[in-house]
């Protein structure tokens, strides 16, 4: 056996018989397989299309139906030659003739118009329809706004209008007895300009809010609206709490403007009169000045540039002066006089008036002096003078109108 192995003519032999083997084989499949695909029907394919519309065929002017289904599942089966065309084109239709049908409840089965080497096979079958009389009716549109909580501050919606203000609906007449309110929504959120010229959808409801599905003359509507930011122009009111510390009392307060422009929507406007400062601390107040305040404005209400005023607190202020001297004046050459009451020869002065005003003033700004002249030695009761640059709206008191005084003549040697 090794030495036929080791001839190459053997070799040559045993190549040639396996390509021999090799090339009947080969031969053998490729007529098995030729022969499978000349044999009918053994290359069609299938093809599902599920939104197929399907059309009804009815006297539409005067029966309306229900129950038909906006869709068909359409399976097609036959060659691609065939199918792909088809398909391509959509040159096909699913129907239901409800021709020579009369008012009630009907059974009936979805049609097709394909013809040919085609099978066609739909989904639903048969169907439950009603058949009902035809009716028309008009209705208003009514308009509601959506989000008006979140228009910016101060805007409100105004008058708007409506390019049509009803549309004609046609339906069954059981369908138009359900109807409850033709509407339309108009969004708003976040405009502060008016609305041009919009066109919105137009939405048929029941009268528990489930939207019905009727025709309608139009499917739209054109709306315009005004937004509107109203304002007006009030008083400004100053508003103080608390109680001004111990020897002081309150004289005026006074802003810098009297009235400011508010916005705000109609509805809160009407109810506003005036705006007031937030509350100013009286407690802390210890002097007349100016200080920036907040206006304190209610919920919803704006102002275009004034966010603080400036209110000039005038405050009035008592200060008392102790020990001043009680000056003597024309007092005889030789008298020496005795202060009886007061016999300190002094007293207070209580200065009352504008704390801005009295704020400089001290002891030297004063003089309280008696008139002794030509009095006879004895016991007298004299009336005090105060001497003073007076200032308006500044009282000075003291704490005596009047000083009891002995004048006595020095004694001889």
């Amino acid at each position: 056996m090794d030495n036929w192995f080791q001839s190459k003519w053997f070799i040559r032999v045993l190549a040639l018989a396996f390509a021999i083997t090799l090339f009947i084989f080969v031969n053998v499949e490729s007529n098995s397989t030729q022969s499978e695909s000349s044999i009918p029907g053994r290359n069609s394919q299938i093809q599902t299309l599920e939104d197929v519309p399907v059309d009804i065929k009815i006297d539409s002017d005067n029966y309306v139906v229900s129950g038909v289904p906006e869709f068909a599942t359409v399976s097609l089966e036959g060659s691609p030659a065939l199918l792909m065309p088809m398909i391509s084109n959509r040159s096909f239709s699913v129907f239901v003739d409800l021709n020579g049908l009369e008012e009630g409840e009907h059974t009936v089965e979805l049609e097709h118009n394909i013809t040919g080497n085609i099978s066609v096979y739909i989904e639903p079958k048969t169907i439950n329809i009603s058949i009902e009389e035809r009716a028309s009716e008009e209705f208003p549109i009514t308009v509601d706004f959506l989000n008006t909580d979140k228009l910016p501050a101060g805007y409100e919606v105004g008058d708007y209008e409506l390019n049509q203000s009803t549309v004609m609906i046609t339906t069954s007449r059981s369908l138009m007895e359900q109807i409850g309110v033709v509407r339309v929504y108009v969004d708003v959120e976040g405009l502060d300009s008016a609305i041009r010229n919009r066109e919105v959808p137009i939405n048929v409801y029941d009268s528990q809010g489930n939207e019905l599905n009727v025709r309608m003359d139009r499917e739209t509507v054109v709306i315009s609206a005004e937004i509107l930011n109203p304002s007006k122009t009030v008083p400004i009111s100053i508003d103080t709490n608390g109680e001004l510390p111990e020897g002081f009392s309150l004289l005026a307060t006074s802003a810098n403007l009297d009235e400011v422009e508010i916005f705000a929507i109609s509805e809160v406007l009407n109810g506003i009169e005036s705006i007031s400062t937030e509350p100013i601390d009286l407690s802390e107040i210890t002097e007349s000045g100016t200080i920036e305040v907040g206006l304190a404005l209610p919920e919803g209400v704006i102002t275009e540039e004034v966010e603080t005023i400036e209110v000039t607190v005038q405050v009035e202020e008592t200060r008392t002066i102790e020990a001043m001297a009680i000056e003597e004046e024309g007092l005889a050459e030789g008298q020496e006089v005795t202060f009886l009451t007061p016999d300190s020869g002094e007293m207070e002065l209580t200065v009352t008036g504008n704390q801005s005003l009295i704020s400089e003033l001290n002891k030297d700004d004063f003089q309280i002096s008696v008139d002794l002249a030509n009095l006879e030695p004895g016991e007298h009761s004299i009336p005090i003078s105060i001497n003073w640059d007076k200032l308006d709206d500044v009282t000075v008191n003291a704490e005596f109108d009047e000083v009891t005084v002995t004048i006595e003549e020095p004694q001889a040697e």
